[in-house]
């Protein structure tokens, strides 16, 4: 059966793939799984019908038969236990993989997001310098302990991962902060995803998105 995905109408992101759904689209091309997409306003997403698939109103949600799931990092475990090329076979480089997947979304995000926000919500502020100065702090040290551990490696343990996926998709929030940059590892690191096939297939499935939106 197609699974069916949620995703914005118009995408405040204005298509540069920063969207929750571009993770699970980015999943769902790396384990070759064909899917459909519903699009929602933001209208739609507060409505009744959304709400029993996703009781927060956001996207993206995921429906399979009489499955429905919320939270694009569940989405992303979801499809990497039921389909190869995502999680490794062996137990301990599995369980591995479903940390970083959980230090993608718990330790690093976190400061990123709170950064994003600060920047798009807060800049007229009388705080926002000094606000702004402790978190690139705060991301700094996140991007050096990600360094730290990645060294020469392509990726964060091994072959490439759901947990590579999740971390690479967090780190793209960074893109135009200059941050990164201070970072060449983790910069090269977030170039080699943004590389691979499935990942360039969702960024233009979810551009395509945007682009007849705002034609429209």
């Amino acid at each position: 059966m197609t699974p069916t995905i949620t995703a914005f109408k118009a995408s405040p992101d204005r298509g540069r793939g920063l969207a929750r759904d571009m993770g699970v689209r980015w999943a769902l091309e790396e384990v070759g799984l064909p899917y459909e997409v519903r699009l929602v306003s933001f209208a739609e997403m507060k409505q009744h019908d959304h709400r029993a698939r996703h009781p927060f109103g956001q996207i993206p949600t995921y429906e399979e038969g009489d499955l429905a799931l919320f939270e694009s990092g569940a989405i992303v475990f979801h499809l990497a236990q039921h389909h190869p090329g995502l999680l490794p076979d062996d137990p301990k480089a599995r369980a591995r993989a479903v940390t970083w997947m959980f230090a993608a979304l718990s330790t690093v995000e976190p400061a990123v997001v709170e950064r994003s926000m600060a920047s798009l919500f807060e800049r007229d502020k009388p705080w926002f310098e000094a606000r702004q100065s402790m978190l690139d702090d705060r991301v700094h040290a996140r991007l050096r302990d990600l360094s730290d551990h990645l060294g020469d490696a392509d990726w964060l343990d091994g072959a490439f991962s759901a947990g590579d996926l999740l971390m690479v998709t967090v780190l793209r929030r960074l893109g135009g902060s200059g941050l990164l940059e201070e970072h060449p590892s983790i910069a090269a690191y977030v170039a080699r995803g943004e590389a691979r096939p499935a990942y360039r297939r969702a960024f233009e499935a979810q551009l395509a998105v945007f682009t007849a939106a705002a034609g429209a």
